[in-house]
């Protein structure tokens, strides 16, 4: 009897803090965060619906916009049935743009404000041949856009295309491939579909840094690492200490995928996602950890990630 009723004790207080944390936790997979003025805006992979965004004057507690009614991007209002994944949100010439996977192929909206409506004049995607997902738009400082995006090709593998300066779609056979699984922390199952995703890719100096994910998404392996060019086509080369964020160093399953962007601070931040807890993937949790470029007078700077500065985000 008494062994019964503890069962029961502990039962409650397992769905109550299931409660508490579903109530006040972020569940976005896929996360960025984009700043405008004093206002940081978040969004990441949710639902069937679209895209849901969340607004933070501090980075640390968040709310929905009212205007926006949960959702930055709805369904039916641009490009996609299901499978709304990994945003990314820039601006360019003035309008809000959004680039985002749905139905496992790549799609970009615009929008005149950043909680949306993004949305499509025509139902399109980006060209290009088989499944593609996992956009990043990046402006060099020339100003010519690139499109950084995942092939799901005997694996999945990151490519680069150039873009035309309107975004209107990828240049025609300029798409060449830049990262796949080939290290043993990529694919620590051993599958015969390794992975890499999630690429973010920014400047500094004159090097180009790629950091993306690896290992399935569903694998407590799942992790982060980057990789160094002299040009955003590559050839790029993977850092020796990869993975830089790994279950290893922060105790979470399953940490990866997310975007850099530098806080109101000028600090570099990475916002990511978890596995729910130990036992089960989703919803997945999202956090945000802090980064840093340690300088070097002779070679590229080396980008580290501070395990103690990670939290998880709330409402």
């Amino acid at each position: 009897m008494i062994v019964i009723k503890k069962k029961i004790i502990l039962g409650i207080f397992t769905l109550l803090f299931f409660i508490s944390g579903c109530s006040t936790g972020i569940f976005l997979a896929d996360p960025t965060i984009y700043l405008e003025k004093d206002t940081y805006y978040l969004y990441g992979t949710s639902s069937n619906d679209g895209f849901l965004v969340y607004q933070s004057a501090n980075l640390k507690k968040w709310k929905k916009p009212e205007k926006a009614n949960g959702y930055a991007l709805a369904k039916g209002d641009s490009f996609g049935s299901k499978g709304f994944w990994a945003p990314q949100v820039f601006k360019h010439n003035n309008m809000y743009y959004m680039a985002y996977t749905a139905d496992e192929q790549i799609a970009i909206a615009k929008s005149k404000h950043p909680i949306g409506p993004f949305k499509q004049e025509t139902l399109k995607v980006l060209s290009g041949s088989g499944k593609q997902i996992d956009p990043f738009l990046f402006f060099d400082t020339d100003g010519k856009p690139y499109i950084y995006y995942v092939k799901l090709k005997e694996g999945n593998r990151i490519y680069v295309s150039e873009m035309k300066q309107d975004l209107s779609d990828m240049v025609e056979g300029t798409a060449r491939e830049c990262i796949s699984g080939t290290e043993k922390w990529e694919n620590t199952e051993k599958t015969n579909w390794p992975v890499t995703e999630g690429p973010t890719v920014l400047k500094k100096g004159k090097y180009y840094y790629m950091i993306y994910s690896a290992n399935d998404f569903r694998s407590k392996d799942y992790a982060v690492g980057y990789a160094i060019a002299t040009s955003p086509l590559g050839p790029w080369k993977k850092h020796i200490e990869n993975p830089i964020i790994s279950q290893e160093k922060l105790k979470y399953n399953g940490i990866g995928h997310g975007d850099i962007f530098l806080d109101k601070a000028g600090n570099y931040r990475y916002v990511i996602h978890t596995h729910f807890n130990s036992l089960k993937v989703s919803p997945r949790r999202t956090g945000l950890i802090d980064l840093k470029f340690l300088e070097n007078d002779s070679t590229a700077a080396t980008l580290t990630a501070d395990p103690s500065s990670f939290k998880l985000l709330s409402q």
